[in-house]
This record gives C-alpha cells, structure tokens and sequence, in this order.
C-alpha cells in the first residue's frame, strides 16, 4: 500500500516538475527575448548585446563548483525554492526599477547576473533531486519530459516574445516573468524531494565536518574514479569548443552568404526545436536505453555529419526553396540528434552517481560544458573573417568525428557497458558450437 502511494506521489512529482520547468522557463525566455531586442533597440550595439550574453555565461562558469559543493551540504528542495524566490525578486527590483528611474544597461546586466546565478542554484538542485522525486523505472521517462518542456518554451517563447514585442512596454514582460516565477515556486513547494532517497543533507544531519573547500575537492576525486564520467567531461568540453563552428557559422551563413529571408531562417530555427520536442516524445514513452554511451557516440557522430552539411549549400548550386528545405530537414535532424546524445546519457547519470555527490559532479560537468563555449565563439568569430565558411565547418566537422571515434573507441565503451564484451563473445561460442 505504502509503494502504490509512494508510486502515485511520484506520478505528481513527474507532472508537477515537467509542468514548474515549462512555466519557469517560457517566462525567462519571452523575457530573454524582449531583454535582448531592447538592448538592441536602444543602443544597436553587438557589444552591448554580447556583454549581456557574458553576463549569463561568466557568473554560471564561475560559481559552477561552489554551486554543486552547497547543493550536496544543504536542503534540496530549499535551494529550489529559495533560488526562484530571489529570481522573483530581481525581475520585481528591475520592474520597480523601470517604473521610477526607467530601464537602463547596468539595471538588465546587473538583473541578468543575478539571474544566471539563480538559474544555475534551481537547476542544479533540481537535477540532483531527480531519483529521490521519481521511482527509478520512470527516470528516462522524467529526463525526457524536461527536454519536452524546454523544447515547449524554445517553439513558443519567440512567438510570443514576437507578438507582444512592440505592442506591449517591456514592464508587462517583466510581469510576465514575475506571475510565471510565483506559479513555480507554488509548485514546487508541493513536491518531497526525499520520497525515494530518505536522504537528509549533511548540515540537516549534523554532520557538516569538512569545509566547502574539502567537499569540492572530494567531488573532484570521485569524478576522477568515474570512468564513464571523465569521458563525458573530456568529449563534452572538446564539442562545446567545436560547436562554436555551428553557433557563429550557421547565422552567418545564412543570412550573410545564402541571404536567406528572417522568417524563413526562424523557421529553421524552429525545425530544430521541434525535432528536439518529438525526440523527447519518443524517449519518454520507450523503454530504457540499453548501452546509452554507445547510442551517445553515434549520435555525436551524426551531429558532426549534420554541422559538416551546413556547408553543402555553399559548395553546390541549389535554388532558395531547395536550400530552405533542406535546412529545415537539416535542423530537424539536428535537434533529434542533440536529445538522443543527452537523454541517455542523463539517465545513465542518474543512475551511477553516488546521491551525495549528485549536485558536485552535475555542476563540474556543467561548468566543463560551458567552459569553451565562450574561447570557441570568438575564435571562430575570427577565423569566419578570414577562411571560407564551407572550410571551417568541414574541418570542424571532421575534427569533432575523429575526436569521438578515439575518445569514445570500443574499447573505451566496453569498459563502461561490459555487457556488449560479453554479448559479442557469446555469438562467438554460439557461432563455434554450430560449426562443430
């Protein structure tokens, strides 16, 4: 009886948490959009749009393993709560802000700091929490709904964002945001992060013996021992360096060298998020993946594949319905293959890493992920002035290939899923009893 409960409990946690993510989330992106076009409005300086984006990205890299370090050391659940809590406030601040000084740069900057922070605290937290809110039969299931939500908020927040741009003063989006914010935190104070877990945190046992500085490094030390983690981190932090080719190549080539019309760029853009929306569909009503780095490896490949694709365009004649069309399957493409390399692996994740140690290795991770993101766009950012886009890309491509071929090599995969050494050896003894 005490299980069918615990079961229907956790049923609520899925929704609730697939629910708290796609209203946090869509009010942060129509918020991000009209931010972003503001700034552009105001000062029609890339700088200025650029230093914002900085202002998301540096205080994340920063704070990354400080982040993970207090997540395991404290309440969970208290985190979430607390950090969207402050994340109503800033948007409240700057809407008071707005309303008796009017908007001005170091008001967003200063907001969109605090922001990344907060953002980083719940998200964090959240992922941490994941096997002690859902039963472990549903994690994949769980996983995928968040993608779900996330793709939900891409597909629609621009379209709002667009709508109500122009028609509406920036203070209704910041109400927006703050209606969007306090509905979260409403749900989310509903939900038992320990329901399967039965884990208090160190300072709610007592047992709060190492200093913040000790914990970070045991969370290194036991990522160190993670096989499978290491080579996560170590691909991870060589694709987001590579993925800088994408990021400032596929506008580029887009609108610069192949003139292609705003609206149908968008779509494109769209495409992509669709594709990521009915992948995480597909993952969440199919069993659990079996050998998810290995499902991981070819879908990295085919993301190589896909980015080395961007460049075909420019390299064969072909006319502008032609080319819309095939960016539009080439972004769909894209974006399935994005959730089938994360999905699995997250579960995988969920599944081996020690819950105490759950928010310090999802925020290194977090933190290595990011951390070439910004050196990889301004090098490209460069080498797109001087090469060839078709080049770059096609390099880029093949590098990101060859490096998930050496890193991700069958020897490295067996030692992380041992089943395949043992599957294949059992068709070799099977094939020889035959042949007897």
């Amino acid at each position: 009886m005490e299980e069918s409960l615990k079961l229907k409990r956790a049923t609520y946690h899925l929704y609730t948490f697939m629910i708290s993510k796609l209203i946090s989330t869509f009010g942060s992106q129509v918020y991000a959009f009209a931010i972003s076009f503001y700034i552009l409005q105001l000062t029609g300086s890339a700088t200025s749009f650029a230093t914002n984006l900085l202002c998301n990205i540096l205080p994340r890299t920063l704070a990354g393993p400080f982040v993970g370090a207090i997540t395991d050391r404290y309440s969970r659940k208290k985190i979430v709560i607390i950090s969207q809590v402050a994340t109503t406030l800033a948007i409240t601040g700057l809407l008071i802000y707005t309303l008796t000084s009017g908007l001005s740069l170091i008001a967003i900057y200063t907001t969109t700091c605090i922001l990344s922070l907060t953002s980083m605290f719940s998200g964090i937290a959240f992922t941490s929490s994941i096997t002690g809110l859902i039963d472990q039969a549903r994690i994949q299931k769980a996983m995928a709904m968040n993608q779900m939500a996330i793709s939900f908020a891409a597909i629609g927040s621009p379209a709002v964002g667009g709508l109500l741009y122009g028609t509406v003063p920036i203070p209704v989006f910041l109400v927006m945001f703050i209606v969007a914010s306090v509905i979260a935190v409403i749900l989310e104070s509903t939900m038992n992060f320990r329901l399967f877990s039965g884990e208090k945190s160190s300072v709610e046992k007592g047992e709060q013996k190492e200093s913040m500085w000790q914990s970070m490094k045991a969370g290194l030390s036991y990522i160190r021992f993670q096989k499978t983690i290491m080579v996560m981190l170590w691909i991870s932090l060589l694709i987001n360096f590579l993925f800088g080719a994408y990021e400032v190549g596929y506008s580029y080539i887009l609108i610069e060298k192949l003139q292609i019309e705003s609206q149908h760029f968008g779509l494109t853009q769209g495409a992509f998020s669709l594709g990521m929306l009915l992948m995480s569909v597909y993952f969440s009503a199919r069993k659990e993946v079996r050998f998810p780095l290995l499902l991981s490896k070819r879908g990295i490949i085919g993301l190589g594949a896909v980015m080395g694709s961007i460049s075909l365009p420019l390299l064969l004649s072909m006319n502008y319905w032609m080319m819309f069309s095939y960016f539009m399957i080439l972004m769909f493409s894209f974006g399935s293959l994005i959730i089938i390399v994360n999905t699995p692996l997250q579960v995988m994740l969920q599944k081996t890493i020690a819950d105490e140690f759950k928010g310090r290795v999802f925020s290194i991770i977090e933190t290595m992920a990011m951390a070439l993101i910004p050196l990889g766009m301004v090098i490209y950012g460069v080498l797109y002035d001087i090469f060839p886009g078709e080049w770059i890309l096609l390099l880029s491509a093949g590098m990101l290939i060859v490096i998930t071929l050496i890193m991700a090599r069958p020897s490295v995969i067996r030692k992380v899923h041992p089943e395949i050494g043992e599957k294949q050896s059992g068709r070799v003894v099977e094939t020889g009893s035959v042949a007897r």
